[in-house]
């Protein structure tokens, strides 16, 4: 036994052969309480003794309270992220915690969670098959569990944080080629989605931006549009919602083309509301079903898939439509700093290191242009 003062505790080797510590936390009604840890191993047990420790000394309070991981994150959902998040966001940690953080270690006390039980969870998540960006998320979200248990005094440390995250290999969208636009802006001809995939090419618009867009977001005379809303599943339910970010919030000149194409649209929904009758659901919204409800999704893009085949170009997803216009602005020379406000990005790191690649293009031809300039005469 390796004994300390009351303040500083006691390490011990049980007869079971686990390695046990203990703490002295105070008074309660006359008697003496204890806070015990038990591990695997000396280091370990000495670790959560050390939190302990540290937190008495700056005068936290060393946690008593019995509570798994799953009952500290449920509690955490319900209590803390529910009533501070957007719903879609709550839905997301929800089933983080659920799916993947409960099943695998939500048997185990908070108090003796340890870097050696996460590093389990996310190397379990790779092994079986799951993305480094799905592993990784489970991470952080615990890692935001488990520092609001540091707030409240229920933990010394956030073990999630000492835990090196998934590597993560970014890989490169693929954007349409000037050539390879123009192909596809041709098969749209006539097509009811025309001006829905002209509006993401030419804006480089979210998916759900584009289908959250009403008409009261468009001034066809002034030539400009305005990203106020997107659309969303939620609760099972499609749903107008508040822009991914504040920046996401924006208005954006309109190119004639998608003007064009826009009024084309208007002349064809009509059409459709008349053909509808009473079966007619007004929503408001631009891009909507021969009847007037939302657009869905994965409709967007089955038809997308329909049209790349027609004129024999490779499937992409409809979010490259978005990164198509983003390398289309820069190879034109447009600052990257409209480009960010264009697509609504919070920051202007973020378009530089997405569309470094098309980068590297332009300065090479700004290069070429201050050489042909120096060179002359």
């Amino acid at each position: 036994m390796s004994k300390r003062g009351p303040n500083e505790g006691s390490i011990y080797l049980r007869k079971d052969g686990r390695w046990a510590a203990s703490i002295e936390i105070g008074f309660e009604n006359g008697i003496r309480r204890r806070k015990h840890y038990l591990g695997r191993t000396r280091r370990e047990v000495q670790e959560k003794l050390n939190e302990a420790v540290s937190a008495k000394s700056q005068g936290m309070p060393v946690s008593v309270k019995r509570q798994t991981v799953a009952q500290f994150f449920n509690d955490w959902l319900e209590n803390t992220k529910k009533p501070s998040v957007r719903q879609r966001t709550y839905e997301s940690y929800e089933s983080v915690v659920r799916l993947h953080i409960v099943p695998a270690i939500g048997h185990i006390q908070l108090a003796n969670l340890t870097p050696q039980d996460v590093t389990r969870l996310i190397n379990k998540k790779l092994q079986s098959g799951q993305s480094p960006t799905t592993a990784l998320y489970v991470k952080r979200v615990l890692g935001m569990g488990l520092k609001h248990a540091m707030m409240w005094g229920e933990l010394g440390r956030n073990v999630a944080t000492l835990v090196p995250s998934p590597k993560i290999e970014r890989e490169e969208v693929r954007a349409l080629s000037p050539e390879e636009t123009r192909q596809f802006l041709a098969v749209l001809k006539g097509d009811r989605t025309e001006a829905l995939f002209v509006v993401a090419t030419s804006l480089g618009l979210r998916l759900g931006e584009v289908l959250g867009l009403s008409w009261d977001d468009v001034d066809l005379e002034g030539q400009k549009l305005s990203v106020r809303k997107q659309l969303q599943r939620i609760g099972g339910k499609l749903v107008r919602t508040e822009p991914k970010t504040r920046r996401s919030r924006r208005t954006i000149g309109l190119p004639s083309i998608a003007v064009d194409a826009l009024r084309e649209h208007r002349i064809r929904q009509f059409e459709e509301r008349l053909i509808a009758g009473e079966r007619w659901v007004d929503t408001g919204l631009i891009f909507t079903t021969t009847i007037g409800t939302p657009f869905e999704q994965r409709n967007v893009r089955r038809h997308l898939d329909q049209l790349l085949d027609r004129v024999g170009l490779p499937h992409i997803n409809p979010h490259a439509l978005r990164h198509t216009a983003a390398s289309l602005l820069l190879a034109q020379g447009v600052h990257p700093r409209v480009i960010m406000e264009t697509l609504g990005h919070s920051q202007i790191s973020t378009t530089m290191n997405l569309y470094a690649h098309v980068m590297g293009e332009v300065q090479r031809e700004a290069a070429e242009s201050m050489d042909r300039i120096l060179r002359s005469g």
